[in-house]
This record gives structure tokens, C-alpha cells and sequence, in this order.
């Protein structure tokens, strides 16, 4: 058994591997259209509503609805989505989309106050299609059991930073240099387009999971306290998002070259996308729990320092570093959620990380922007610092309920009969020594 472990290890399937998979280009390239939107819609608004009201804090309340909408509406929409199927949910929601950010958008231009907009960022939010967390159950669904998931995994913290990348440069252009209302406009127009798209592939959906179809009751994801461990981690990340994102445009304006915010904020994102994509190929010797903690380590440290930043180059080197240890705790809180929760309610999973990522992200964009318009940009800075040490510590605090102790509730109903006691202790040893981000069935 311990050979055939090693075998596994040694060679981690790569990325042409995955995207050989029958019908994966279908879903993925619709998907990034569907998804690169959403790098978008935090920063356009943020420069439309400062532009609009002169203010970073006003700005950074409305950005904060938007975010915190989005949050509480996502793992609604992912039960839903996993209940009825992802293009019967898909479809409604980014025409809705569509309409409440256009309406959003001329409510600015219009000098509406802020409680207005504050009212109409509610269903621009709660509407922003979950398309990530849809394309991570389509790989779920296809790789049940495969040494390929966590290479998917990887694939999509890439496909996911590539976005935030390409995103905010693409809004920061049409912003400061079309039109402020462009990148909002833009944003409404792709996902409605790319979410379109990618409801038409119906041939990779997983299939619902109704409580009527299997006669049994279904649990929620978040029943199940691995996952909400991984939620508290996820916020810290996006406290770092949106703390980078306001005072990031803050100290491009303080320098006197607003147009530098994109390309910071794409240094950043790059190092992010860089260590996705050697996450992905390398096959790891310490087990998930560990890499994510380690992870995390590094990303406190790094955001600890941005304050002290004084220039832009050292501003970009800092941001590069921070960057560099997102992803290998993105990918390893994504992984996990393959062991930790059901098939049934993968989806749901999901879309709550995805939420609490949001959700982080809209309290750090109001917190930093209320510090930046009163102190300046590096008191912004202080925001992702504070979060993702409190992350950090809580995560420290309840590791242990990361180790999943049921493998026969997470593994699909149509799988084989439990293996032996032998067997599920033998499993159990393999897991402790850090191979447990493989399926079961690679042990066997």
C-alpha cells in the first residue's frame, strides 16, 4: 500500500491532463467569461462612486452593500443551484444582474445620495451569479475520485486570480480613461453575455440533488464544521482584496497617478496567479491542513508590512509577496472541501467560501475606506494586517476540526461498500501522515 502512495505522489497529473477531459473546454471557457466580471464589479464601482461623491468612504459603503448582498445571497443560490440545477438558476439570475447594475450605474451619473445607492447595490449583490463555485462542481462531478481533482483545484485559483488580474486593470481602463461608468456597464454586459453561455452547456452539470430523488434528508453544507473553519479563513482573504483594492487606488492618487492603481493591483493579482499555477503542478508531501496553515503564515506576514510601504515600486514588490501566498491557501481551502463535505451539497460549499470571501472583502473596502479618507492610504493598509492575523489565530485555534472523521459520509452513496476496519484504519494512518487530500480510492 505505502508504495503505490508514493507512486501517486510523484506524479501529479498536469494541466493538459485535466483539460483532456471530456467536455471540460466546453464549461471552461464559457465559465472565465462568465467569471471575469466579477474582478470588476467592486473596483468599478468604487471609482464610479468616488467620482461621483469625491469620497473613499461613501465609495467604500456602497462597495460594501454589494459585497455583503452578494454574500448572504450566495449559498442561498447554491442550494437552490443544487437542488434545481445550475442553468435553472443561472439563467434568471444574471438577467437580473444585468439590469441592477445598468440601473446602479445611472443612479451614480445621476448624483442620486448614498442611501440610494446603498439601496440599489442590494440587488446588484445579492444577483452576482455564483459561476465560480458552479465550475468547481462541474470538476467535482467529472473527477469524483480522480488524483486529477486537486489539479482542478489549482486550475481554478489560476483561472480565478487570472481574472482578478485582467479585471481590475480592464475596469481601471474604462474608468479613468472611457468613461467613469464604463467598467460597471462592461461588467453587466459580460456577465449576461458569458453567464448565457455557459447555462447552454447542460451536459456537464452535475446533476440536482433533491431530497425526493434519493428518500433521504439532505444536510447543508454548513453543517459540517470543517467548512466553517475554512469560511473564517476565507474572510481574511477577502479582507485583503478589499483592503488592497481601496488603498491601493488611494495611494495612486496620493502619488498623483491615479492610472497606477490597475497596475498595482495586477502585480498583486499576478503573484497570485504565479503561485497558483506551481501549486498545480507540484505534488505535495505535507497533507492539506498543514499547507493551509503554512499558507496562511506567510500571508499574515506579508500583509503585516504593506503600511510601511513609501513608493510605488516597493508598494508592487510588497503586493507581488502577498500575492505569492493567496493561492496556496485558495487552492488548499478549495481542495478540501471535496473531503469535507458531500457531493449533494458541494455546491452550496462553495458558493459559502466564495460569500465569505465577499463578505470580507465588503467590510475591509468600508473599514479601509473610512482609514484612508481620514489618515490616508497606508492606514488602509492596516485592514488586511488585522484580518488576516484574527484569521489566522482561529484558524490555529480549530485545526483540528479540518481532519475529516466520517470518509463514509463524504464519499458519493453509488460508491462501493466500506472498506474493512483494516482498511479504514490503514486509510486513516495514510491521512495523518498528509496524503489526505486524496480520494479514499487512491488508497485502495
Amino acid at each position: 500500500m505505502t508504495s503505490a502512495v508514493t507512486t501517486d505522489t510523484s506524479a501529479r497529473p498536469g494541466y493538459g491532463q485535466l483539460l483532456r477531459t471530456p467536455g471540460a473546454l466546453g464549461f471552461v471557457l464559457p465559465g472565465f467569461a462568465a467569471r471575469l466580471p466579477f474582478g470588476m464589479l467592486t473596483i468599478s464601482i468604487l471609482l464610479l462612486i468616488q467620482h461621483t461623491t469625491g469620497s473613499y468612504g461613501s465609495a467604500g459603503v456602497v462597495a460594501a452593500v454589494t459585497g455583503i448582498s452578494m454574500a448572504l445571497s450566495a449559498p442561498l443560490m447554491g442550494i437552490f443551484t443544487d437542488r434545481l440545477g445550475q442553468s435553472a438558476v443561472l439563467v434568471p439570475v444574471v438577467l437580473t444582474h444585468a439590469t441592477a447594475v445598468s440601473g446602479l450605474a445611472a443612479l451614480a451619473l445621476m448624483g442620486a445620495p448614498v442611501w440610494a445607492l446603498a439601496l440599489a447595490a442590494v440587488p446588484a449583490g445579492a444577483s452576482v451569479p455564483q459561476v465560480g463555485p458552479m465550475v468547481r462542481a462541474r470538476w467535482a462531478a467529472r473527477l469524483e475520485g480522480s488524483p486529477l481533482l486537486p489539479t482542478a483545484a489549482a486550475f481554478e485559483s489560476v483561472t480565478d486570480e487570472f481574472t482578478f488580474v485582467v479585471g481590475p486593470v480592464l475596469a481601471t481602463a474604462l474608468c479613468t480613461g472611457v468613461h467613469p461608468a464604463a467598467g460597471l456597464v462592461t461588467e453587466a454586459t459580460l456577465t449576461l453575455l458569458g453567464g448565457l453561455l455557459f447555462a447552454a452547456r447542460r451536459a456537464t452539470q452535475p446533476k440536482p440533488h433533491a431530497p425526493s430523488a434519493t428518500g433521504e434528508k439532505r444536510a447543508f453544507a454548513l453543517s459540517y464544521p470543517g467548512l466553517r473553519v475554512l469560511i473564517f479563513a476565507f474572510l481574511g482573504i477577502g479582507a485583503v482584496f478589499g483592503g488592497m483594492q481601496v488603498s491601493l487606488a488611494a495611494f495612486s492618487n496620493e502619488i498623483g497617478n491615479p492610472g497606477a492603481n490597475g497596475l498595482l493591483y495586477g502585480v498583486f493579482a499576478a503573484g497570485n496567479m504565479i503561485a497558483g499555477i506551481v501549486c498545480g503542478a507540484v505534488a505535495w508531501k505535507i497533507g492539506p491542513r498543514r499547507r493551509l496553515i503554512l499558507g496562511y503564515l506567510g500571508l499574515t506576514a506579508a500583509a503585516s508590512v504593506l503600511w510601511a510601504a513609501d513608493s510605488m515600486i516597493v508598494l508592487g514588490a510588497l503586493g507581488l509577496v502577498v500575492g505569492l501566498f493567496i493561492a496556496p491557501a485558495l487552492i488548499t481551502g478549495y481542495t478540501m472541501v471535496e473531503q469535507l463535505v458531500p457531493a449533494g451539497a458541494r455546491t452550496e460549499a462553495f458558493t459559502w467560501l466564495t460569500g465569505s470571501i465577499a463578505f470580507g472583502q465588503a467590510i475591509a473596502v468600508t473599514l479601509a475606506g473610512r482609514l484612508t479618507d481620514a489618515h490616508g492610504s497606508s492606514y488602509g493598509f492596516l485592514v488586511p494586517m488585522a484580518a488576516t492575523a484574527l484569521a489566522l489565530v482561529t484558524l490555529l485555534a480549530l485545526r483540528a476540526k479540518l481532519a475529516p472523521k466520517a470518509p463514509s459520509r463524504i464519499v458519493n452513496t453509488s460508491a462501493p461498500a466500506a472498506p474493512s476496519q483494516p482498511a479504514a484504519e490503514a486509510r486513516g494512518r495514510v491521512n495523518e501522515r498528509g496524503m489526505g487530500h486524496r480520494r479514499p480510492v487512491t488508497v485502495d
